[in-house]
This record gives C-alpha cells, sequence and structure tokens, in this order.
C-alpha cells in the first residue's frame, strides 16, 4: 500500500518549507546530486519514483486543502503524520491545485466524492480568508459532516476550528483555535478552552499555526503510542525554544495584542459575518 500523496506532490511541498531532510521514512531521496537521474514519465496515478510500502495497518488520514489555506498548517502536521506512515489523502472538491498564503500551490490527491469514507484522522487546517470564503460553503459542509462524524478522530487547528465549528460537530464539545477568533466558537456550541491543545472525546482541536505540530504529536500519540509520537519528535528535532515569548496575547501584553487585533479588524469582522450566518443554520 503506497501513500495517496505521491513522492513528487509531497517533496514538492517539503522542499518549499525546508523539511525534505526530515524525510527519509517514506519518501526517500534516492538520486545522487553528482549523478542525476531523469524521472521517468508518470500518470497522476503513478509515482515516479521508488517509495517504501505503508503498513497495513497504516491509520487513514484525510486533510481538507481549501483555497487561501495556510501553507504552515498544512506542512507541519503532514510531516508528523507523514513520519508516523499514515495513509494520508489531501482532499478538495476538485483535483486543481489550491493557492495558500505563500503563493505555494497546494495539488490534492483525491476529491470530496473520492475520499474514503471510514477516516482514522480528518484534520482541518486553517487560513482566515479560506474560512471566511468556505465555512458555509454547502460542499464542504457536507463533506465535512459526513466523514467528520464517522472519523474515530476529529481535528483542527488555527482557523479551521472556526471552520469545522460551522458543521455543528463542536456542539457540546470544548475546543481552541486561533487566538483572535476563538470568541466566536460558543456562537456554534463550543466550549472555549484557553490552551495550546485542547482534547475533548475524539475532538482534537489546537490554537494558530505552529500549533499543529503539536495537535499531530497527539494525534500521533492517540494512533500509535507516545513511544512512537515520542520518535516523531526526535526526528523532527521538536524542541521549540523562540528567541522571545511573544506567540499569546497573555504573552505579548495588552499593547501588542491590540496592535495585532487593529491589524486584523476587517477579516475578523468578515469571520463573524459567516459566524453568524452559521449560528442561524444551525439554530444556536
Amino acid at each position: 500500500m503506497e501513500n495517496p500523496v505521491n513522492r513528487r506532490t509531497f517533496m514538492t511541498l517539503a522542499a518549499a518549507t525546508g523539511v525534505a531532510a526530515t524525510l527519509p521514512a517514506t519518501f526517500p531521496i534516492t538520486a545522487s546530486a553528482q549523478t542525476p537521474t531523469p524521472s521517468p514519465a508518470a500518470t497522476p496515478d503513478q509515482h515516479p519514483g521508488p517509495m517504501r510500502q505503508l503498513p497495513a495497518d497504516a491509520p487513514t488520514v484525510a486533510i481538507l486543502v481549501h483555497p487561501h489555506m495556510l501553507a504552515l498548517d498544512l506542512i507541519g502536521p503532514m510531516t508528523v503524520l507523514n513520519i508516523l506512515r499514515c495513509k494520508i489523502h489531501l482532499v478538495w472538491k476538485d483535483l486543481t491545485p489550491v493557492p495558500t498564503e505563500l503563493g505555494i500551490s497546494i495539488p490534492p490527491t483525491t476529491t470530496f466524492a473520492d475520499c474514503p469514507r471510514d477516516l482514522d484522522v480528518l484534520l482541518v487546517p486553517g487560513g482566515t480568508m479560506g474560512t471566511i470564503k468556505y465555512m458555509n460553503d454547502p460542499e464542504v459542509l457536507e463533506f465535512l459532516t459526513d466523514r467528520g462524524n464517522r472519523a474515530k478522530w476529529l481535528s483542527a487547528f488555527c482557523t479551521g476550528s472556526i471552520t469545522l465549528a460551522a458543521t455543528g460537530l463542536f456542539n457540546g464539545y470544548k475546543a481552541t483555535g486561533y487566538w483572535s477568533l476563538t470568541r466566536f466558537l460558543p456562537l456554534m456550541g463550543a466550549t472555549h478552552i484557553d490552551d495550546r491543545v485542547v482534547v475533548d472525546r475524539n475532538r482534537i482541536t489546537a490554537a494558530g499555526a505552529t500549533a499543529g505540530i503539536d495537535c499531530a504529536l497527539v494525534i500521533a500519540t492517540k494512533l500509535k503510542g507516545e513511544e512512537a509520537a515520542r520518535r516523531v519528535a526526535l526526528t523532527l528535532e521538536y524542541s521549540p525554544k523562540p528567541p522571545f515569548k511573544n506567540g499569546t496575547p497573555a504573552e505579548a501584553g495588552p499593547e501588542r495584542t491590540q496592535t495585532a487585533l487593529d491589524r486584523r479588524k476587517g477579516m475578523d469582522h468578515q469571520v463573524e459575518e459567516q459566524v453568524l450566518i452559521a449560528q442561524k443554520r444551525l439554530g444556536l
């Protein structure tokens, strides 16, 4: 069983974000820089290079990839789950590459219609403009509701928590998300918990951007146990030590936080408008 995310797709994304060197387990780099080997022609369903087979019990993961999503929200968690040797599907309405905020286009590997119905994990990344555009999109809502109701683990991070909450699947659950938008979670039935990662039964949510890696390591623990997750953390040398503490409103202080809110005012207002539409649709 091979990973649905082919070698060319993954290495393009990995090279663009500087993580290619960490990925020997499932996506080995076999060509030497001194003796280049031309890649054979490949159809979309064929892998252009040799890949190790995934184990028969590889967890099946679907990640929603939508236009205007945050690239880090995909690459960080996807790297964790790839090293864990999961079967990863990048899912969108069709197979047209979707743009991110970096200008890097992400090629989906599976459509909504063809995505496996019974998933081990369904992940929803963030990206404010994508959340605004798609949190009330009927096709997106139908897909997330259908797969989310059956997935063993349902997860979202950053503004993806708002997108997923718009389905009603967080109604009655504790959740977190991007700090400037978490005040909207209760409007869609969730209880906001101010923490980096929140686990409530089979729902796992995380705060913004970089917290997606923490979230994925929690998911790795649920899927394969703590020792396997620890091996992934070591492979990634994941031990953050930022040069300063300014990654949360509490660390940044009221003045910097207000400056950030002022800069986001227009976007966050658009999110609020969409949240009110979702709240009315959900009857909350």
